[in-house]
């Protein structure tokens, strides 16, 4: 049985996947995911940036439907995702950033304007915000992100991160 915090949390982090409110996940909600960031980032869907991102996004949501989709009908239910997503993804955290790291690396590229690999604090709460994260949330975890204090998220804080909000204990 699980409690009631870990039920709040999962489900605040169901709401973040599910980017159209419609009830579950899908790819759709993948791709909307993909193309807000193209749009925030003014970056076009036929470039190399938005392909990875787009092949990113794809991949990212093949993962979680393999692990989460049950009765194979490629859509994500909360209890799903509760009762399966986040309990394996808990279990091996790993495997969580192994699918998550395409969509995420390809995320940073496009915040990344220097090309030095990392993003500034500003454009991952701006990141964070395409992904449905609250402003003042994506405020405070884009700066905690930020532990060196140079005002930059590498990619591997990133991905270590977002493993750790998704892989909530009970």
């Amino acid at each position: 049985m699980v409690s009631s915090e870990y039920e709040r949390r999962s489900a605040a982090r169901f709401a973040t996947f599910d980017q159209d409110g419609n009830g579950y996940i899908d790819r759709e909600d993948f791709s909307a995911a993909a193309k807000a960031l193209l749009a925030e980032f003014g970056i076009a869907a036929r470039s190399d940036k938005g392909q990875a991102l787009y092949g990113g996004a794809e991949a990212f949501w093949q993962g979680m439907a393999g692990i989460a989709d049950r009765d194979g009908d490629q859509r994500i239910t909360r209890e799903e995702f509760v009762n399966g997503a986040v309990k394996r993804l808990r279990d091996n955290p790993d495997r969580f950033a192994e699918i998550a790291r395409p969509f995420l690396h390809a995320a940073l590229d496009l915040a990344d304007s220097d090309g030095d690999g990392a993003a500034t604090v500003a454009d991952t709460v701006r990141v964070l915000g395409c992904l449905g994260v609250q402003q003042d949330v994506a405020q405070a975890a884009a700066g905690s992100l930020d532990t060196d204090g140079d005002g930059k998220v590498a990619e591997d804080e990133i991905i270590t991160a977002f493993a750790r909000y998704f892989t909530v204990p009970e």
